[in-house]
């Protein structure tokens, strides 16, 4: 092997492990600044929470929390789309006997936001997505609910609504 094969090698392998180096230092860094990231979200969607709680003028009663999300219930979903003068108005897409299928396109000044609603009555309640035969209404709040959340980028930040879904209770 010649004196510049042999230097050249050696270069390579001083240069893997400078990299690998580099490589195993910069990962435990990369994981905080995406931990810092992830606090610094938490923290943002914490103040932007306070702030709907308090523009809102919600009460104990308007919120809870659930495992992963913070659920309106339909009386704060009011209080908000009063607040923020958002007019909603609905077209039937569907209406069956266990199904049904709602368009709401909701209003805010010049903002627009369409967006659906369904209800499924099943065989068995683990067949559907509702406990209710009122499938048309239940369909209709969901989407009433949704185009609220949806035009204020309430989903942004964790909110959802109680009328989502029947494993959304208090």
């Amino acid at each position: 092997m010649s004196i510049e094969n042999n230097f050249t090698e050696e270069m390579l392998d001083v240069d893997l492990q400078r990299r690998q180096h580099e490589y195993e230092n910069a990962q435990p860094q990369t994981n905080q600044k995406k931990e810092k990231k992830i606090m610094e979200q938490k923290n943002n969607n914490r103040e932007q929470l306070k702030k709907m709680y308090f523009e809102y003028e919600l009460t104990p009663e308007d919120v809870f929390k659930h495992q992963h999300y913070v659920i309106l219930t339909r009386s704060g979903i009011e209080k908000i789309m009063a607040k923020s003068n958002i007019d909603v108005k609905f077209e039937v897409i569907k209406c069956e006997s266990n199904f049904a299928a709602v368009k709401a396109i909701s209003k805010k000044g010049d903002e627009t936001m369409e967006t659906f609603g369904s209800a499924i009555k099943g065989a068995s309640y683990k067949d559907g997505n509702t406990n209710s035969w009122y499938v048309l209404e239940m369909a209709e709040k969901r989407a009433l609910a949704r185009a609220v959340l949806k035009l204020l980028n309430l989903y942004e930040i964790g909110v959802k609504s109680e009328d989502e879904s029947d494993s959304y209770v208090k």
